[in-house]
């Protein structure tokens, strides 16, 4: 018999493997049972339309800009670049019109200052319709 006090004794070890094995699983399993909410500044309730499409078409004047910064109105290009010469463009544009919209078609890569200017023109020229053209991304 060994009557030595802890000279016989191995120290105790812990085996971490399975206790790693234990944590990844429990990882896992909070991360695909977890619910990610996303939380947005403003908390708005965008209205609704009910009513059908109508059938006439408001007077429209296409403003068309190019991602390095030129103007085209009506598919014409314009050699201007102030503020007062495109508002002088849409003023003789709308002359023609009865209450207009001004629809922007601005390049993905135009800045915005180009898409500023067009709508402080369209102010400047009692144009208080301005609309935005996108187009739909088709197969997704």
């Amino acid at each position: 018999m060994n009557f030595r006090r802890g000279a016989g004794r191995e120290e105790p070890e812990i085996n971490l493997i399975p206790l790693i094995d234990v944590f990844l699983v429990i990882i896992i399993f909070l991360m695909v049972t977890t619910t990610y909410s996303k939380f947005a500044q403003l908390q708005i309730t965008l209205p609704t339309a009910d009513a059908e499409k109508t059938t006439n078409k408001p007077a429209t004047i296409d403003v068309a800009i190019s991602a390095d910064g030129r103007y085209a109105i009506e598919g014409v290009p314009v050699n201007f670049k102030d503020v007062d010469s495109i508002a002088a463009a849409l003023t003789a544009a709308a002359a023609q019109r009865k209450d207009p919209v001004v629809v922007i078609s601005a390049d993905a890569q135009s800045t915005t200052q180009t898409v500023v200017n067009v709508m402080q023109a369209a102010h400047q020229a009692q144009i208080t319709n301005i609309t935005f053209a996108t187009q739909t991304t088709r197969g997704k």
